[in-house]
């Protein structure tokens, strides 16, 4: 078996490129069936994308019809209302910035809370100062 299997070079009288013994199968590819393939594969892409562009145009100029004439007139009238509240916050942070402000000043100056009732706030410090000075109210007749 080994007289069989003689590589290129030790072969005499052999040329190289012709070796009629050795050929490829006919069945293994079908070259004219994987071209056919890859240029149907084209002309169905194209014909996608053509049809894709020519949807886009056409929406497109739907829309350009549905925005040249308005379709509600009454809300033209109207202008730019603003819906009621709550509405959505544009800016949070600064929002949460003057929502703390105005609890800090609310806790920390004295004002009206019921003027017709006589009430009035204090700030916290003096709050929990004068709480201390009298201590904490209690049930009659429970120890202190």
């Amino acid at each position: 078996m080994p007289e069989l299997h003689q590589p290129h070079a030790a072969r005499a009288g052999a040329d190289a490129t012709s070796n009629p013994e050795v050929h490829h199968e006919h069945s293994d590819v079908n070259i004219r069936a994987i071209l056919m393939f890859g240029v149907g594969l084209i002309v169905v892409g194209v014909v996608i994308s053509l049809a894709v562009g020519g949807l886009f145009r056409y929406l497109d100029n739907r829309e350009e019809r549905r925005q040249a004439a308005p379709q509600y007139p009454l809300a033209a009238a109207q202008g730019n209302r603003v819906p009621p509240e709550p509405r959505l916050q544009t800016n949070p942070r600064q929002d949460l910035a003057d929502l703390r402000a105005r609890e800090e000043s609310t806790l920390g100056t004295y004002g009206w809370v019921d003027k017709n009732a006589g009430v009035v706030r204090i700030p916290i410090e003096e709050a929990v100062r004068k709480t201390l000075e009298r201590g904490l109210p209690t049930r009659p007749g429970q120890k202190p």
